[in-house]
């Protein structure tokens, strides 16, 4: 293949991923009923999780990855999931979060659980780059469930490469996690969700751009809420729908239906299916 071609394979296949985020984002505005703000904050109680859990085969992989002497960046790092956990088994860890509802989370989550190792980073990816220099700021770059609606994923995927020393990590599912609340899209809003990309958009591009990729799967459990409205309220904010309005009634009115509680807790009836893709590769040298 001539270099005119390998170049072209990334640019179109990363065209391909902005045209998807750019109508998965257009179709949100036209229906939605919410204002835009900081979308997590509501629902970052929902992202914190115990460092020391067990059993979670996501980041079983990830700590099977670590080392105890190196700096790991987690970009879009959240309340910690799994900035927190990979604290306790590397030397430092920087955590990258434009959310100020998550970083507030993430700092609950440090001091509950007495963990001093980790630089929390205002910003969002890749505008936060240079706040990191001297480069390579870290060993690992890590991105978790981050990346689906990233429309510019090259430059995104530049910076992550700058800021690695060792190696790249992508922990994504085979669709996002907004799909969760796809059944409910036809429903509620007369049409179909329109995709985000997702793991096999990334290989696709990874690939394209020349890198060499090492991809482990592992389970992909259905995601459970502690209670009904809890659920309910995490699929209201997926359908940018307002507590009260007739979409909203009739979205209520078709949830029994379509939710089960199973293992203590409550999840749809027939989740998204597939896998979590744990996905590594080499940045390029210089």
């Amino acid at each position: 293949m001539s270099a005119a071609r390998r170049s072209a394979a990334p640019r179109r296949l990363e065209g391909a991923w902005a045209a998807r985020v750019r109508a998965n984002r257009e179709q949100a505005e036209r229906l939605r009923e919410v204002p835009v703000g900081d979308f997590y904050a509501p629902v970052s109680a929902l992202f914190v999780a115990d460092p020391r859990r067990t059993g979670e085969p996501a980041l079983d992989a990830l700590q099977a990855m670590a080392r105890p002497d190196e700096t790991w960046l987690d970009i879009g790092a959240g309340a910690g999931r799994y900035a927190l956990p990979l604290a306790l088994s590397v030397k430092h860890v920087i955590a990258v979060e434009p959310s100020a509802g998550m970083r507030q989370a993430l700092r609950t989550g440090l001091a509950e659980h007495g963990i001093t190792n980790v630089r929390i980073v205002p910003g969002s990816w890749p505008e936060v780059l240079d706040q990191l220099r001297p480069l390579p700021a870290a060993d690992i770059a890590l991105i978790a469930h981050v990346g689906y609606d990233i429309e510019e994923i090259g430059p995104f995927l530049d910076a992550m490469e700058a800021a690695s020393g060792q190696r790249c990590v992508a922990v994504l599912t085979d669709r996002s996690p907004a799909s969760v609340a796809d059944a409910f899209w036809p429903l509620v809003h007369g049409e179909a969700r329109v995709a985000l990309p997702a793991l096999p958009e990334l290989l696709d591009v990874l690939r394209a751009r020349g890198r060499e990729t090492e991809l482990v799967r592992v389970e992909r459990s259905p995601r459970t809420f502690d209670s009904v409205p809890a659920l309910t309220a995490f699929l209201r904010r997926q359908l940018f729908i307002a507590e009260g309005g007739d979409k909203d009634v009739h979205f209520r009115a078709k949830l029994p239906d379509l939710i089960t509680q199973r293992d203590g807790g409550w999840t749809l009836a027939d989740p998204p299916a597939g896998s979590i893709g744990v996905v590594s590769w080499t940045p390029p040298l210089g």
